[in-house]
């Protein structure tokens, strides 16, 4: 990871952007219709904290690929579908043979409140974002517009990695030990910065071409945006890979998040708007 990066939101914003359409291709042939962390932890929660039901509109920022806008679909729920990468986009087209005619696919920048609020006032039931908050130079023009477009009583989930667990000042641990002739493994994270964090570039994926930059925010700061807006939270799930056939496409690594029974890696939240 690089040292800290002092640009400006407008500037990182843009260079993220080019990073993402650059990472496109590969992130979608990894990505698929969903990798383990998707199948598993975040999409079980964000359908739980969502609660759809047939007919209802759902905005979706930052899609990717659409592999959550296809979910919904299956749901019976209409789709508005953003991502501010062009070729993202285009590849969740490209994936879209079902219920074509439930997902709208829209390029949006989230950094930008005017174009969430030009999708139209209190035009949603709900509102997602997985896994992408911690991608975003700012968050509280997305904060800001969430709380325009969808309805009074209406909810806003999102799912970003664990700020406390897994952010770009933790470091992974494994220790082994033997008892009475029994090696024994146990796993920890090691905590070294949290609270002030400036942007740093990592690997969200081995191997993919070019590194991201990750936005860390303690827990204040994210969900003080959130009360800004006048959003109320009224849900959180902290999902972990719990079970023994969690995580077997991820492949057994000597430290993976599948051995983490204890530390969840991704927090989900669902926010209401007031009535």
């Amino acid at each position: 990871m690089t040292a800290e990066n002092t640009s400006q939101p407008t500037d990182l914003n843009e260079e993220t952007r080019a990073i993402w359409n650059q990472n496109a291709s590969f992130w979608d042939d990894r990505m698929g219709d969903g990798n383990d962390f998707q199948r598993i932890l975040i999409g079980p929660a964000s359908e739980r904290l969502l609660n759809l039901q047939p007919g209802e509109t759902v905005l979706e920022i930052a899609c990717g690929n659409g592999v959550f806008a296809r979910r919904m679909a299956q749901l019976g729920v209409h789709v508005i579908a953003t991502d501010f990468s062009e070729q993202l986009l285009e590849r969740a087209r490209v994936r879209t043979s079902d219920h074509p005619d439930r997902i709208y696919y829209r390029l949006l920048d989230a950094t930008r409140e005017d174009q969430i609020v030009a999708l139209g006032k209190e035009r949603f039931d709900a509102a997602v974002c997985n896994m992408a908050i911690m991608d975003m130079a700012e968050i509280d023009p997305l904060m800001r517009g969430i709380r325009q477009v969808v309805k009074p009583g209406g909810r806003f989930v999102f799912s970003l990695t664990h700020p406390c667990f897994n952010n770009t000042g933790v470091a992974h641990c494994a220790e082994e030990i033997n008892i009475n002739g029994d090696v024994i493994t146990t796993y920890s994270i090691k905590v070294t910065k949290y609270l002030h964090s400036g942007p740093q570039k990592g690997l969200a994926m081995l191997g993919q071409p070019i590194p991201q930059y990750y936005f860390d925010r303690p827990l204040h700061v994210l969900f003080n945006a959130c009360f800004r807006a006048g959003l109320i939270l009224d849900g959180l799930e902290e999902p972990a890979f719990n079970h023994p056939h969690d995580g077997s496409k991820i492949g057994r690594m000597f430290i993976s998040w599948v051995y983490y029974h204890e530390i969840p890696p991704v927090l989900v939240a669902r926010l209401r708007i007031p009535n």
